[in-house]
């Protein structure tokens, strides 16, 4: 149940009302219009602009459109007040039954409320993670892991038909710089003493399990071959180990892709077919590829660039400043080239919709590959490129730096083995992506209110706590929610219950935007702000009897207050479950 999807349909109504009085011209164009939560609850419930952006074309002036729709929609008995403020904006302020029919149908509905229509099309393809596969994941993939995933379950909860992908790069110099690493490790388990890891090679421990691999199934036989023999085989073996070590570390936060596509199946190795050829000549047949010569770039580094004639992609006809080399020097594709033929496969697969999770140090990289996307796609297809920036790994407020495991940074499975899943999936989104993130190994295992994460799940527990006192004053009570959604939920009238019930109210909208804008931690916030205030209430019911959820003297309070509680525990749930966060039943 939107409030607010019901609210704009009956604002629509209105208006085509005052249009079949001939006080407003036919056919307006509704697109700008919206209901929202007032800035100020204080004044009111909703808010919506539609005076402000029909005025112009309506013919009228901002207020005395708006005061004709307060006129209008001043007749619609769940509407106890509709006032204009400022220069046009009108302010709707609503029963109180509303708000207890929203309440029901949130108990109803249990962990579905707040769910969206299915939506089978567009296909949404969301990539995430597609760290190289040279070693484990640091921190900062974390974040892109843990954003990537929980925006997954966000568009699927509002009803998007979505595809979790992680792009291998198993194409291109570092994996044979890994190829040639990981056959140190393979001579060093066969025995033989291969000193310091030579710069410019992976120095890391975790590349000795893969040469252990090979030397158990290749014993000596490959030690004496010229490389151009044995570094094949090694490749796919050192790649193989690698990507099943990200998986499992991938699993221990949580995160389940659907499809991994492997960058090196879009070339004509290993028998495939040549997908960037096809795609650069695709583009070419539509005067989209050129030969040409680039200026040198304008203060910043570009590693594609070279002072001679090019093959060029037509960037710029499409939004980008530059046009883009496909191929290098020496005839091979450049990194842009595979990314353009990686997306059109995306869209010869079925998908219209794209979102790509970078790194923030690939900001620089966003334009273009937009620019790429309209052109396979024949502008069918979008690309919304989320950049996550950096995490800063603290503890106790002092920064980390080291890990024992890799040599050189914090791999993610120590921060998940040292906090827990939980902790790192929750603050990984209680933060925008674009905003630097500092994670406290420290903060984020306390059990306070300053730790955002064991607030809103001691919130749950305490609601699941709730139940199990009132199953203990009333053994014969029926707890079901269809009981639950019959009590007499007028009683729920103090302040902070109410402003409760317009925060559950406030949920499906909640999930829509969030959706609309990608940007999961508009959930992580909701569900703290619910948290927040259910804990507030739990405190004032100490000092006023008559709120406590359960009272042996009052079935009738007891069971409207279960209902809410019931429903508070079910949002929780739902909030924690789009952020891939347990909601417990007990804290430990």
């Amino acid at each position: 149940m939107n409030l607010f999807e019901i609210y704009s349909a009956r604002l629509h109504a209105a208006l085509s009302a005052l249009a079949e009085r001939g006080a407003l011209p036919h056919g307006l164009n509704l697109g700008r219009v919206v209901v929202e939560p007032t800035k100020d609850p204080a004044h009111g419930d909703l808010a919506t602009n539609a005076a402000m952006v029909l005025a112009k074309e309506a013919g009228t002036n901002p207020r005395a459109l708006a005061a004709l729709l307060v006129e209008e929609l001043a007749k619609d008995s769940e509407i106890a007040k509709a006032e204009i403020a400022g220069p046009g904006f009108i302010n709707l302020t609503l029963q109180p039954a509303v708000f207890t029919t929203v309440l029901k149908a949130a108990i109803e509905a249990g962990l579905d409320y707040g769910r969206g229509p299915a939506k089978p099309e567009p296909k949404v393809n969301v990539e995430y993670v597609s760290a190289n596969p040279t070693g484990p994941m640091h921190v900062g993939h974390g974040r892109g892991a843990v954003f990537g995933d929980a925006l997954a379950s966000l568009l699927s909860f509002a009803g998007h038909n979505v595809t979790r992908e992680y792009y291998i790069n198993d194409a291109g110099a570092q994996v044979d710089v890994l190829a040639r690493s990981a056959f140190l490790r393979y001579r060093e388990a066969l025995g033989e003493d291969i000193g310091e890891i030579p710069e410019g090679l992976y120095p890391g421990d975790y590349l000795k399990s893969v040469g252990a691999t090979l030397a158990q199934t290749h014993g000596p036989a490959l030690k004496d071959k010229p490389e151009k023999e044995w570094l094949p085989l090694v490749r796919t073996a050192a790649i193989d180990g690698m990507m099943a070590m990200i998986r499992d570390d991938l699993a221990a936060l949580g995160v389940v892709h659907e499809v991994f596509f492997s960058e090196r199946s879009l070339q004509a190795v290993d028998g495939n077919k040549d997908a960037v050829r096809a795609t650069i000549e695709d583009l070419r047949s539509r005067d989209l590829v050129y030969e040409g010569r680039l200026p040198p770039p304008k203060g910043q580094k570009d590693e594609d660039w070279e002072d001679r004639e090019q093959t060029l992609f037509r960037a710029t006809q499409f939004g980008d400043d530059v046009d883009r080399p496909l191929l290098k020097s020496d005839g091979s594709y450049t990194y842009f080239a595979n990314d353009i033929a990686y997306h059109r496969s995306k869209f010869m697969r079925g998908f219209t919709e794209m979102i790509d999770v970078w790194g923030a140090d690939h900001g620089g990289y966003v334009k273009r590959m937009q620019a790429a996307v309209k052109a396979v796609t024949n502008e069918k297809g979008t690309l919304d490129v989320k950049l996550c920036q950096l995490v800063r790994l603290l503890r106790a407020g002092e920064q980390v730096r080291m890990s024992k495991r890799s040599g050189d940074f914090v791999t993610l499975r120590e921060v998940i083995d040292e906090v827990g899943r939980d902790a790192v999936r929750f603050m990984m989104i209680f933060r925008k992506n674009d905003a630097t993130l500092d994670f406290d190994l420290a903060k984020v295992v306390e059990q306070s209110k300053d730790n955002p994460v064991f607030y809103v799940q001691y919130a749950h527990a305490r609601c699941a706590s709730i139940f199990r006192q009132a199953r203990e004053a009333f053994p014969d009570l029926d707890l079901s929610p269809a009981t639950l959604s019959q009590a007499e939920l007028s009683i729920l009238t103090d302040e902070a219950e109410v402003g409760i019930l317009k925060t559950i109210a406030a949920y499906p909208r909640t999930i829509e935007a969030a959706a609309a804008a990608h940007e999961p931690h508009r959930v992580a916030f909701f569900v703290h702000e619910l948290a927040s205030a259910f804990h507030s209430l739990w405190n004032k019911g100490k000092d006023s009897p008559q709120l406590r959820f359960v009272n042996q003297t009052d079935r009738k309070s007891t069971l409207a207050r279960l209902a809410f509680v019931h429903a508070v525990r079910s949002v929780l749930a739902s909030g924690l479950a789009v952020a891939g966060v347990a909601a417990p039943e007990e804290m430990r």
